[in-house]
């Protein structure tokens, strides 16, 4: 089936033109797919799990509705799948002249997503995992030569989420889409200090795409912990959702702020990329997500109805200084990246309180919006500990201090504005990290 909400998104995506979440809709894959991309061939892309989840099964529902299907490539089932461009490499040669269709989640979904747009062809997506908010978005993390980067493609131009198929994924990928869409509180958050400032203001329509649906999504941990297909609507819709609001939007600011930028680090870092099954991606944003549900805990204690912009602007630090600041915390090309970021988003003087002055003069009402849109760490810690994803930084081998010693990289990271930036324009930066491991999460 398809929702009015996500109907209503299709109207707007650029890539995806068909969505199908609920139970038991893979038996309408093959009609839905025919209608909107002809009768093939098509290559299923599948690992030996999520061929033996659906893989038999979405064939015979292609060949009912009149297409033509190739022999399958299917990949191991272990090791757990790698996005290498060595296995998109692998896709391009079986694909011939077939359209791909991935079966599986996070990394069968990218390395299909990347294949495909490098042939210039559609895809389709057949989610087997609550796992992520990235199969209705475009790009496609990959490591190529030693080096992770997001390379540009379309979206899949048909999705289906069967949510019996994806209720019986093992409970740590339903828990790392919990973390995902999670992120979508203190990432809306952000995204209204970006409106508020001046910086990027909301899109009404996309907002309520993604942000709509949130609260209720993550309103049963503990029934999707135990697998119950029945809770998963609200789970899978919002992370589908997420994904066709970045379409809409032609950029990740609705589904994404500086709780991503942790995640970003520590991947940069290779945490837990040795694991099996390595460190989802998932599960590092709902740690970048407490940390900065914190750090907004501790901004919202403070009044800047009466900060003093001219001592704010007097008090700014000068760029090279901030240069300097930025090349002691990062090495090499990292760096480099980090000063450009940066400095995008630098102001000082007049220009800087110009920015700020909305956010001063109406400080009452901005911390209303941010009150209703944000949760306490508590509350946040006790959900994810529910729904089994980490609500402690050693749940994902980090300390406190390590966290602690993101947040200054995580404000230089990207130049997208958010809380942060706020606190550093402010001069608070400092003291309100402080207080996030003194008092508001320790």
């Amino acid at each position: 089936m398809t929702s009015a909400t996500l109907r209503e998104a299709l109207s707007r995506a650029t890539d995806t033109v068909d969505a199908a979440v609920g139970r038991g809709v893979l038996a309408e894959a093959g009609r839905r797919i025919v209608a909107q991309l002809g009768d093939g061939p098509y290559l299923v892309v599948a690992d030996e799990n999520t061929w033996a989840l659906g893989g038999e099964r979405l064939t015979e529902v292609l060949v009912e509705a009149g297409a033509a299907v190739a022999d399958p490539l299917i990949f191991p089932g272990r090791p757990v799948l790698y996005a290498s461009y060595d296995n998109c490499v692998t896709i391009k040669e079986a694909m011939g002249d077939a359209l791909p269709i991935a079966l599986g989640s996070g990394t069968l979904n990218d390395l299909v997503k990347l294949a495909a747009f490098e042939l210039g062809r559609d895809y389709v997506a057949v989610g087997t995992a609550a796992s992520m908010d990235g199969y209705t978005g475009a790009g496609a993390p990959m490591s190529a030569d030693g080096v992770k980067v997001t390379k540009n493609c379309k979206a899949p131009a048909v999705v289906i989420m069967d949510l019996d198929i994806v209720a019986a994924a093992p409970s740590w990928m339903t828990a790392s889409g919990y973390g995902d869409l999670a992120a979508k509180i203190p990432g809306g958050a952000d995204w209204i200090l970006a409106d508020v400032t001046g910086v990027e203001p909301i899109d009404g329509a996309v907002w309520d795409m993604v942000q709509s649906g949130v609260s209720s999504a993550l309103s049963r941990p503990d029934e999707l912990a135990a697998g119950n297909p029945d809770a998963f609507d609200g789970l899978v819709e919002g992370l589908c959702l997420s994904g066709l609001a970045m379409q809409a939007f032609g950029g990740t600011r609705p589904a994404s702020g500086a709780e991503h930028y942790f995640s970003h680090l520590w991947e940069l870092a290779h945490l837990g990329a040795d694991w099996d099954p390595p460190l989802s991606h998932g599960f590092k944003v709902a740690m970048g997500s407490l940390a900065m549900c914190a750090f907004y805990e501790a901004l919202l204690e403070r009044d800047l109805s009466q900060v003093d912009l001219a001592a704010v602007a007097a008090a700014r630090q000068p760029w090279a200084e901030i240069e300097a600041d930025i090349r002691d915390r990062f090495d090499g090309a990292l760096a480099d990246h980090a000063v450009r970021e940066t400095k995008a988003k630098y102001l000082a003087g007049d220009e800087l309180v110009a920015r700020l002055r909305p956010l001063i003069d109406d400080w009452a009402d901005v911390t209303v919006r941010l009150r209703e849109q944000l949760t306490t760490t508590a509350e946040l810690t006790d959900m994810l500990r529910r729904a089994g994803a980490p609500s402690r930084p050693e749940d994902i081998s980090l300390t406190f201090d390590d966290v602690r010693a993101t947040f200054p990289r995580a404000m230089y990271y990207r130049s997208r504005y958010t809380a942060l930036d706020v606190a550093w324009e402010l001069g608070i930066f400092d003291e309100l990290v402080a207080e996030v491991f003194d008092r508001i999460w320790a």
